[in-house]
C-alpha cells in the first residue's frame, strides 16, 4: 500500500509546494463518516484559477490546511474504502471534487442511487454543486474508458455551457460579437463551441502567437488574432469580453480598443494570474466575475436539476467529436504532479495535453 499523502501550496506564493504525510488520525472514521481513496484526477490550468480565486470564492475551505497553506481542488474519481456511514456501502466509486491527495474523508448526507452530498461540516458554506459525488453505477453516460475525458473536460465544458447560457439569457447585452481571451483554453474552445452553435454572434478567439494555428485548428471561432493584434479588431461592432486569461493588460487594452462599443466584460479564468492587475480608469463596462454555481442555481430554478443535467449532457456528447479530436491525455504519478503543476502555474503546457494524475505508488 502507497504511503497516504496531500499536495499543498502557499497561498501568498503558488510556486511553493510540497507533498505533506496526513496526521496519523486524518483517515480515521466516526459514525456518519466515509472514507474515499482518490484514484485519478484531472489536472488543468482551471485548478490555477481556483488557487487565484481561491480567497475570493473560497476555494480554500473544501480541504482545510495548515495556517498559509492550501489544497487547490481538482475533478477526479475515487473509490469508497471505508464507510460507518449505513447508506453508503465500501466499494462505490464517484466522480467529484477532490484535494490532490490519496484518501478524502466524508460525511455522506442525501445519499440517492445517484450519489451523496458531503455534509462535513467545514462545507456546509460553500456552493453545493461542489459537494455532489455522482455513483458511476447510476451515470447512464459512465465508461470507464471515458473517465479521463469526463475529468479533463466536463467540468470546463460546463462551466462554457454555463457562460453561454447567461450570454444567451440576457440577450448578449446587445453584442454582435464575443471576443474570448485564451482561446486555445478548455473552457474557452467549450464556450467557444457552444456559441458556434447558436450561430446568433460571431466568436473571435485572442491567443498566443504559439498557439493560433491549434485555436484555428479547432474550427470553432470565426477569427482568431494573437494578442498583439486586438488593435485590428473591428472596434465599430457592439462586442461582449470574455476573459479567460485574468491579463489585465490584455483586459485593458481589449477594454481601450472597443470603448463605448464594448457592451459587456466578464472575467472567468486566471491563466495569466501574474499579471492579474488591471489598470485604472478603463473605459467600458466594470468587469464581472462569473461565478458558475450561481448559474447553476438558477437553471435549477428553471428547468430543474435533472433538466441542467440533461441539457449539459447532450450538449457534452456533441462536444466529444471536438474533444477527441483536440485533446491528447498524458498520464502520471506521484513524481510527475509537481512538475506538471509548474508547468501549467507558468503557462508552459501544450493546448493540446490534458494530465491525468494519481498519488498512489507502485501504480
Amino acid at each position: 500500500m502507497s504511503t497516504p499523502c496531500d499536495f499543498w501550496v502557499r497561498r501568498d506564493d503558488y510556486s511553493q509546494t510540497r507533498f505533506v504525510e496526513p496526521a496519523a488520525d486524518a483517515h480515521a472514521l466516526d459514525d456518519g463518516q466515509a472514507l474515499l481513496r482518490i484514484d485519478h484526477f484531472a489536472l488543468t490550468a482551471n485548478n490555477v484559477t481556483y488557487a487565484a480565486a481561491g480567497d475570493m470564492l473560497n476555494y480554500w475551505s473544501f480541504f482545510p490546511a495548515d495556517e498559509g497553506w492550501g489544497r487547490i481542488p481538482v475533478w477526479g474519481f475515487a473509490d469508497v474504502v471505508a464507510s460507518r456511514c449505513p447508506d453508503l456501502a465500501e466499494g462505490g466509486r464517484y466522480y467529484g471534487y477532490y484535494p490532490m491527495s490519496t484518501h478524502l474523508r466524508v460525511a455522506p448526507v442525501r445519499v440517492s442511487e445517484t450519489g451523496f452530498f458531503d455534509g462535513s461540516e467545514h462545507r456546509q458554506a460553500m456552493a453545493a454543486t461542489y459537494n455532489q459525488y455522482r455513483d458511476v453505477a447510476a451515470d447512464p453516460g459512465y465508461r470507464a474508458d471515458g473517465e479521463a475525458a469526463q475529468m479533463l473536460l466536463h467540468p470546463l465544458f460546463t462551466t462554457g455551457f454555463l457562460i453561454d447560457d447567461a450570454l444567451g439569457d440576457a440577450a448578449f447585452h446587445g453584442a454582435e460579437a464575443v471576443v474570448i481571451s485564451s482561446a486555445s483554453s478548455k473552457t474557452g474552445f467549450a464556450l467557444a463551441f457552444q456559441l458556434a452553435q447558436r450561430g446568433s454572434v460571431r466568436v473571435i478567439g485572442l491567443t498566443s502567437p504559439g498557439n493560433r494555428s491549434f485555436t484555428e485548428g479547432l474550427g470553432c471561432y470565426d477569427q482568431v488574432c494573437t494578442y498583439p493584434e486586438i488593435s485590428s479588431l473591428d472596434a465599430s461592432v457592439p462586442t461582449a469580453y470574455v476573459d479567460m486569461a485574468g491579463n489585465g493588460s490584455i483586459t485593458g487594452e481589449v477594454h481601450r480598443h472597443f470603448g463605448a462599443q464594448l457592451r459587456h466584460s466578464l472575467v472567468v479564468g486566471m491563466t495569466h494570474w501574474k499579471e492579474g492587475q488591471r489598470p485604472e480608469g478603463m473605459p467600458g463596462p466594470e468587469p464581472e466575475f462569473f461565478f458558475a454555481p450561481t448559474q447553476v442555481q438558477k437553471r435549477h430554478q428553471d428547468w430543474g436539476a435533472a433538466g441542467l443535467q440533461e441539457r449539459v449532457g447532450k450538449a457534452f456528447l456533441a462536444f466529444q467529436g471536438l474533444s477527441d479530436r483536440a485533446l491528447q491525455v498524458v498520464r502520471g504519478g506521484r513524481g510527475d504532479l509537481d512538475r506538471v503543476y509548474h508547468e501549467l502555474l507558468e503557462g508552459r503546457t501544450a493546448p493540446d495535453v490534458g494530465h491525468v494524475l494519481g498519488l498512489h505508488e507502485g501504480e
